[in-house]
Order: C-alpha cells, then structure tokens, then sequence
C-alpha cells in the first residue's frame, strides 16, 4: 500500500480510501484558549492558579491523548490488511517554520510513522520510506513523465504526455507505491526482477586460519627406525 500524507486529507492510499484528517487540535482551541484566559487572570503564586495550570495541562494532555490513540488504531488497520505499507519521508521540521506550522505539528506525521514502523516490526511487516526527493505529485503513474510544478490549490491535474486525467493526492500515492516497491526489489540481497527468487547465499568459507599439514620426514610414522 502507498499512502501520501497530506493536511486537507491525513491520507490518500493508493488503492482509492481517503483518511480524513482528525485535527484535534483544531476542535480543542476554544476549550485551550478560555482555559488559557482563566489561568491569565490568576495571581502568580496562588492556589487558584496553581489549579487553573493543572486544568490547562489536562486539557493539552486529553488533546495529545487523542491523537496517539487515532493513530493507533489507524496504524493497526493498515498493518493488519496490508504485507508491505511505503510513505514518503515528508521534510516536517522544514514545514513546522512556515504558515502551516500549527496544522502540521497537529497532524502528528512523525508520530504516526514511528507508530507504523513499530506495529509492522512487531507483526512481521515492512515499511518503505521514497526519499523526499521524489517528484510524487508531478510524476504520471501511467506513463511516468514528470510534468511541471504543480500549486497546493491544483488538486486534479492532466499529464501532458499520455493525457491522462490525475488526482493529485491519490496519483501521487501510486507513485510512491511503485517507488517503495522498486526499491525493495533492488536493494542488496534482493531479487533482480520481479518474480525471481531470492539467490541462496554460499556458506562463508574460514581460509588462511590453518597451516597445511607437512610431511613427516623423521620417526616411525616415516618409515625410519626409531633410534
């Protein structure tokens, strides 16, 4: 399975599902921000603000709460229907120090990743990181062109090469599907192509350890009598 990560959608998987995108963080600032006013108004080094902080941090802690068991459970999901699951490796301290920083520190990335790779070491499964390098929402999965750069605000798009008509978030999930797949194929100890099996290794062969046996030249064992 490929799956592109994404703010408007949290995922798009190469086989059509969309995982919409939970934004906790998003729903909770009403109840942060009145529970930040109230902390606000408290005398520093009182009781009551000692309380109004303790109801804050209970606040942030529900929210962080939240998202580490949705993406649980979403991890679970697709390690469990799926033998091999690739992501792209997204540049998220790089995007943190733009203007979507708030919604990319609450879609939790990292946090899901880590997530995934834990659940499919623990069960038997693989996961595939494609370099941030790949040109995934430009390149045609049909005729594997690379058209031009494409703005956020273009969601569909039409390759210019073979003409054919892509979503821009599930195309580039395809993408990263066969780029994942690629990769694996060619890495060291690998099949070559597809449908061909995996070479048995020679069993390594200990040399230069042990001197070679030398003739006897003297004593019984060489036919001299012994004196």
């Amino acid at each position: 399975m490929g799956i592109d990560l994404g703010l408007a959608h949290y995922a798009v998987l190469s086989d059509g599902q969309v995982i919409g995108s939970p934004r906790f963080l998003r729903r909770a600032e009403r109840r942060l921000r009145k529970a930040q006013q109230v902390l606000s108004r408290k005398a520093k080094g009182s009781k009551n603000r000692a309380k109004a902080r303790g109801k804050v941090a209970r606040a942030h802690a529900r929210v962080a709460d939240a998202r580490r068991d949705w993406c649980h459970q979403r991890a679970s999901g697709l390690i469990r229907d799926n033998q091999a699951v690739y992501l792209e490796d997204l540049a998220v301290s790089g995007l943190a120090r733009t203007r979507l920083a708030k919604s990319v520190h609450d879609a939790a990335w990292g946090l899901f990743r880590r997530v995934l790779e834990e659940k499919a070491a623990r069960y038997g499964r693989h996961v595939g990181v494609v370099s941030r390098r790949l040109p995934s929402s430009r390149t045609c999965s049909v005729c594997w062109a690379v058209d031009g750069r494409k703005p956020l605000h273009v969601r569909v798009w039409r390759c210019g090469t073979c003409g054919t008509e892509h979503d821009r978030d599930l195309n580039a999930s395809l993408v990263i599907l066969a780029a994942g797949q690629a990769e694996r194929r060619n890495a060291p100890g690998g099949p070559v192509s597809p449908g061909v099996a995996i070479p048995s290794r020679a069993r390594p062969v200990e040399r230069g350890t042990h001197p070679k046996a030398q003739p006897v030249t003297t004593g019984s064992q060489a036919g001299n009598p012994a004196r």
